[in-house]
């Protein structure tokens, strides 16, 4: 039993001290937009509106698959070619759309003003003008704003900022309290939740919250966990605000989950024996489910392109619970404070990489060769029509895939493209 439930010893330092290549070159990212797709599921009272041109529009309504005729909770006032020349006055023209959808909409209790490349050109000022709605809607609506724009972003920042822009509108608590910090999805949170419950943490609160009336309170006595890699700025301001980060690995695969949760644990003092008893056979199971993917996936090679900032922590699941080789990784942002416990567990020797150089890192790929390649939708076709097999990142932030439960999902995102590869070759 305890062969299984520890997978791997502990390593000294792995790559908290290793160098890493920096790259300042050419990009090829998703813009913060692409955030919005997860995040109005999740907050169900929510609405996006983003200001911004009909090349936004398009991007969200093909990423997120929606039917012109469904009624979603994002849309698009376009800025067209009358706003740009000076013609209209745009913020009157935003307060009759935001003000047309609100009384269409009553449901609506949070609305966000998201901020694009074209508004941003332009200068419009989304905050002042979402002081003056809010005004006009308190107190049915919270009207708030933040950035999506892809311009020095990556898409995962869209998510960042959004929570940032939330931080203010906590109220303010001294109760002691664990929250949890990242979008999650609903059955992945219930999961952690009842985890939380058994081992006698709480209370505990998820943000964002799945209705905007139940955002948490913070204060000093509010220790939080992140649950998502790419929350650099939602975490400064959390901690602004007064609040302790417990610092773990992320919860993926059953060694990051188990030293997640047992950060939260020793936090709040919970006995190393009902811990065992209740994370224990968890993390077992999910150590058996990984083993038939183990042996399709060990001793294979794994590239990583810069996109979402979970490369590290991937990059650890594949290699330490599923024994693949890691070529190279890169991400687009290195947060050593965040990753440290994720750099500690990386094989000695990784190449690390930080930014983007596109044609630099697509020549060591093809010179390195790797088993897959983990990269953005725009490179996939071009490495694949070079015959290499890749796993599109943005899918990795769509699924779930944090928890014990939902470990050998993620382990099958990566053997599913080798077992295709595999037929066509066939």
């Amino acid at each position: 039993m305890n062969a299984v439930f520890e997978i791997h010893p502990e390593v000294d330092a792995g790559c908290a001290d290793a160098p890493v290549l920096r790259e300042r070159g050419q990009r090829e990212v998703f813009c913060g937009l692409t955030g919005i797709i997860w995040l109005h599921r999740k907050v169900q009272d929510a609405f996006f509106l983003v200001v911004g041109s009909r090349t936004c529009a398009h991007l969200l309504q093909s990423a997120a698959g929606v039917m012109i005729f469904a009624e979603p909770r994002f849309a698009t006032a376009i800025i067209d070619d009358r706003d740009l020349a000076g013609l209209a006055d745009a913020n009157d023209e935003l307060d009759r759309v935001v003000t047309r959808l609100l009384e269409r909409r009553p449901d609506i209790k949070l609305l966000f003003l998201v901020g694009s490349c074209p508004s941003e050109v332009i200068k419009l000022d989304l905050s002042r003008a979402a002081q003056r709605l809010g005004k006009a809607f308190t107190p049915n609506v919270r009207i708030l704003h933040y950035s999506g724009s892809g311009i020095e972003t990556t898409f995962t920042q869209g998510e960042d900022a959004c929570l940032a822009a939330l931080v203010p509108e906590m109220k303010t608590t001294e109760q002691r309290q664990l929250v949890v910090v990242g979008a999650l999805a609903d059955v992945v949170e219930d999961q952690f939740r009842r985890l939380f419950d058994e081992l006698g943490i709480g209370p505990v609160h998820f943000f964002p919250p799945r209705r905007a009336n139940e955002l948490a309170a913070i204060g000093p006595n509010t220790q939080f966990l992140l649950a998502q890699p790419f929350l650099a700025d939602t975490a400064r301001a959390l901690e602004e605000r007064g609040a302790q980060r417990l610092s773990a690995r992320f919860p993926l695969g059953a060694e990051g989950t188990t030293h997640w949760l047992r950060a939260a644990a020793d936090a709040f003092g919970v006995d190393p024996t009902r811990f065992a008893t209740v994370v224990g056979p968890r993390r077992e199971r999910a150590a058996r489910a990984l083993a038939r993917h183990r042996t399709q996936l060990a001793g294979r090679s794994v590239f990583f392109f810069p996109d979402s900032q979970l490369e590290l922590p991937l990059a650890r699941f594949l290699a330490r619970e599923l024994g693949m080789r890691l070529t190279e990784v890169g991400t687009p942002f290195l947060h050593r404070g965040h990753m440290l416990p994720e750099l500690e567990l990386l094989p000695e020797g990784t190449v690390i990489s930080e930014g983007q150089d596109v044609d630099r890192q697509l020549d060591r790929c093809r010179a390195a060769q790797p088993d897959i390649v983990v990269c953005g939708l725009g490179l996939a076709n071009p490495l694949e029509m070079d015959g290499l097999t890749t796993k599109w990142s943005i899918e990795l932030v769509f699924t779930p895939i944090q928890g014990f439960d939902q470990a050998a999902d993620l382990a099958e995102l990566f053997t599913r493209p080798l077992t295709r590869r595999l037929k066509l070759v066939a």
